[in-house]
């Protein structure tokens, strides 16, 4: 059998791994390299058409703890890249974002072993919605951007609020970035209200584990705090959220930043001895985070709302319809997940007591 059809076999499951990993260790080095590249070439290209981006498909891969793999990763999506004349500025920035492989490169065996294995994972990968034009296609063009300034006095508090440690700093500091965030969310919704051009879209924002189920609650908090709704694809390690630009701006700093404040709280809360007892009070202790979070976001947002004319609540009302509409059209099939089980009341009550010191009045 040719090497070709050895790593085709393989990667289709017609031949054991074992069996076709020998065969190639044997064959012809060049011949070798030569099959592992084209069909890895091949799996690149299906999947960044297909609508996988360059950080989605690293972290998905990352996540299986090989870190040759997720190196393998980071070199195909810049050698694809580099293919293309025309590429997004974002897929741009994802690729050169993206962490290099191990500093020592690898033997021959295991280097084998990693493209082989990457290959039967990216083969069970399916396609994704296209929310980024993937290299070879035109660029889309923004409708209603952040102001980038209004963006940085956000990153600056939020990073405020994550480095200090007095509580009653960090709250004022999220505070005020909620508060920057709902108002140019309100700005926008009524300078744009009689633009057609302008729509709702989406974008995938990572979830990592460990307490995936928990961050992703957290993360839909926010959104909903946001005018936004997410749907959790836990296959997958992120969750889509779906809103106007501008608020999906605001929704992926915040909760980048409360994750960081929460951790943070976590780990200076958590009991000292007791595997069980530390898991269960981290994932009672994001379960009454997430939930206090929501509450407290929802109720600054109701805030800036009420300081606005009459004339904004219907404008609210569309774009949540349109919102909704975008979601129904991309997931038409979705299930509720069921609430995490709180187990530790100790970490339900530390966690709604971070959530306080967070966030705002």
């Amino acid at each position: 059998m040719s090497v070709p059809g050895v790593v085709r076999d393989v990667v289709s499951g017609a031949i054991g791994y074992e069996a076709g990993l020998d065969a190639l260790t044997v064959a012809p080095a060049a011949e070798v390299d030569a099959a592992l590249g084209a069909a890895l070439r091949e799996a690149f290209d299906r999947l960044f058409r297909g609508g996988w981006q360059p950080a989605e498909l690293h972290r998905v891969v990352a996540r299986l703890g090989d870190p040759v793999k997720a190196g393998l990763v980071a070199s195909g999506a810049a050698a694809y890249a580099s293919t293309f004349a025309d590429v997004d500025a974002r897929w741009q920035h994802q690729v050169a974002s993206l962490p290099p492989g191990p500093s020592r490169r690898p033997d021959r065996i295991t280097l084998l072993d990693s493209s082989l294995g990457l290959l039967r994972e990216l083969r069970q990968l399916p396609a994704v919605e296209v929310l980024i034009p993937p290299p070879g296609t035109p660029a889309w063009t923004r409708t209603d951007r952040t102001d980038d300034r209004m963006l940085e006095r956000v990153r600056a508090l939020l990073a405020k609020a994550e480095a200090t440690d007095f509580p009653a700093e960090a709250e004022a500091y999220s505070a005020k970035a909620q508060e920057l965030i709902a108002r140019h969310s309100i700005s926008e919704a009524l300078t744009s209200a009689n633009r057609t051009e302008v729509v709702p879209f989406a974008r995938r924002i990572g979830v990592d584990h460990p307490y995936e189920s928990e961050k992703a609650s957290l993360l839909d908090a926010v959104a909903r705090a946001n005018h936004c709704h997410t749907v959790w694809s836990p296959e997958l390690g992120f969750s889509t959220v779906f809103g106007f630009d501008a608020d999906i701006d605001g929704v992926e700093l915040l909760y980048t930043s409360l994750l960081v404040q929460a951790n943070r709280a976590m780990a200076r809360d958590e009991p000292v001895k007791g595997k069980a007892r530390i898991k269960a009070f981290r994932r009672s202790f994001l379960v009454a985070y997430a939930v206090r979070i929501g509450q407290r976001l929802s109720s600054a947002t109701r805030h800036e709302i009420a300081q606005q004319t009459a004339d904004l609540l219907p404008v609210l009302r569309d774009r949540d319809l349109q919102v909704r509409e975008a979601m129904r059209k991309s997931f038409p099939r979705t299930v509720r997940t069921r609430g995490s089980r709180i187990d530790s009341l100790e970490g339900w009550e530390s966690g709604r007591a971070a959530a306080d010191e967070a966030e705002l009045r």
